[in-house]
């Protein structure tokens, strides 16, 4: 998570207070419009003022240590300052940190370009009140395999990478696809929800799946051709294979993102019965006689 204010102040984020007091009165100094002329040594003092007013606080340093640059939109604090232009950056940090208590409304005495007099609590706006939460729904296929899917959020269209091994109730975030303030954007945050299969049941990494398996097959053993998510496979099949029987197919399940493994497949055997008409009348009487 990227945290520009510790760049502009020039410390480390793990830096004492101390340390950011002492490096702010030093950035302070070089860049104060009385002694620096250069062009951008006023916008850069502003900015220096305004990082050490939030990282001098504990609970607006705790706060943006949270969000990060988040509450820029993403962007380094500088250049997010600078894309104000004419606009008050004052106005703008108070609506990012909340409004209560505000600024000072004019420069402090002493000190022309001087900051600001307070942020205000932070009970005001969140970052995160940008984002949206929405539910993705996607097909088994989709959820073994991954792939990509089309969503339309706010009249925006984009699409969505979603990858192989992910399960009900997981979130996927889309930077920056929320809702937008002044220059910032929330995240599109989605919950997926797995359609059911008619061929496939999920069941933790494991795939299940009916097979039909020819009544001669199933009495007298062979060879049948399966196909599964991940390929085609030739299933052997032994002599007297029952009704339910089932047959487990290596790796051939859906990946579990946290271990890296692949579950199984299992076949589940459902045995197609010829019909009784289908058969000689020889074959019938046969039949009949060898069952008794």
């Amino acid at each position: 998570m990227k945290k520009s204010l510790y760049k502009t102040l020039e410390v480390s984020e793990n830096a004492s207070a101390e340390d950011i007091k002492k490096s702010y009165r030093k950035l302070a100094r070089k860049y104060h419009p009385d002694i620096n002329k250069e062009k951008d040594a006023e916008e850069k003092f502003k900015e220096i003022n305004a990082a050490y007013e939030i990282l001098s606080d504990p609970n607006k340093r705790a706060q943006y240590d949270k969000f990060g640059d988040k509450m820029f939109g993403g962007q380094d604090f500088g250049d997010f300052a600078r894309q104000q232009g004419n606009v008050n950056i004052e106005d703008i940090l108070a609506s990012i940190f909340g409004g209560q208590g505000g600024f000072n409304s004019g420069f402090t005495q002493g000190n022309p370009f001087g900051g600001f007099g307070g942020f205000g609590g932070f009970g005001g706006f969140d970052p995160t009140e940008l984002d949206l939460h929405c539910k993705l729904s996607i097909s088994l296929q989709t959820a073994v395999l991954g792939g990509k899917q089309q969503v339309n959020l706010e009249n925006n269209t984009f699409t969505i990478k979603i990858p192989a091994g992910i399960r009900e109730g997981d979130k996927l975030r889309a930077e920056g696809k929320g809702k937008s303030y002044q220059n910032l954007k929330g995240n599109a945050i989605f919950t997926i929800h797995i359609q059911e299969d008619p061929i496939y049941t999920l069941e933790n990494d494991d795939l299940i799946m009916q097979c039909e398996i020819p009544f001669k097959t199933a009495l007298f053993g062979g060879t049948i051709e399966v196909k599964t998510l991940h390929k085609d496979i030739k299933l052997k099949v032994p002599q007297d294979t029952k009704n339910g029987q089932k047959f487990r197919l290596k790796e051939l399940g859906i990946k579990n993102r946290k271990t890296g493994k692949v579950g199984d497949l299992y076949l589940k055997s459902h045995i197609i019965m010829p019909k009784l008409q289908d058969l000689s009348p020889e074959l019938q009487q046969k039949l009949k006689e060898e069952l008794n």
